[in-house]
């Protein structure tokens, strides 16, 4: 177990020790959703926020010299935060996951702790409806786009939404 840095010699240990049977998986938090530790970890490597099509869309918008502020509160006093956020003109735009938001083309209800996800999902959607009329009542314009949709349509979106909040020909 010789090797030039220390994280490799500590990984040889581990797999060495998984291999006698030394060591066995650790269980669970008991307030874990997950069922297994393996997908515990999936968990918590999802993101908040920079995601893949978040920075998708954040870089096409940019293109079309649009500048905005990145995952902040449209409202200061209430704690919801857009993915990209317009605050002269009012305009709010949100990246909502398949699976966090329950898109109805690619949402599937989850085979284990079924229950409890769904639990999970539907309190997604319902936040994220009274975020929308939260804003919308405060005069802001809301544009939600799904991690599947056509970015390029949506940055399109965006940016005629916001010639028309600044009275510009679009």
């Amino acid at each position: 177990m010789e090797h030039e840095w220390r994280g490799a010699n500590l990984a040889e240990a581990w797999r060495i020790a998984w291999q006698r049977g030394f060591v066995s998986e650790e269980p669970l938090p008991p307030n874990s959703k997950a069922s297994s530790r393996a997908v515990r970890a999936n968990m918590q490597a999802n993101r908040g926020r920079d995601t893949g099509p978040e920075l998708a869309l954040r870089s096409l918008v940019h293109a079309r010299g649009l500048r905005y502020r990145v995952d902040v509160r449209p409202i200061l006093e209430i704690r919801r935060r857009a993915d990209l956020v317009f605050a002269k003109d009012r305009v709010a735009v949100f990246v909502d996951g398949c699976f966090w938001h329950g898109c109805p083309e690619h949402s599937r209800p989850a085979k284990k702790n079924a229950e409890a996800w769904s639990l999970k999902i539907a309190g997604n959607r319902a936040r994220d409806a009274e975020t929308n009329s939260l804003l919308r009542a405060a005069g802001w314009t809301v544009i939600r786009v799904w991690e599947h949709d056509d970015f390029g349509a949506a940055a399109k979106k965006i940016a005629e939404t916001i010639a028309l909040v600044r009275g510009v020909a679009g």
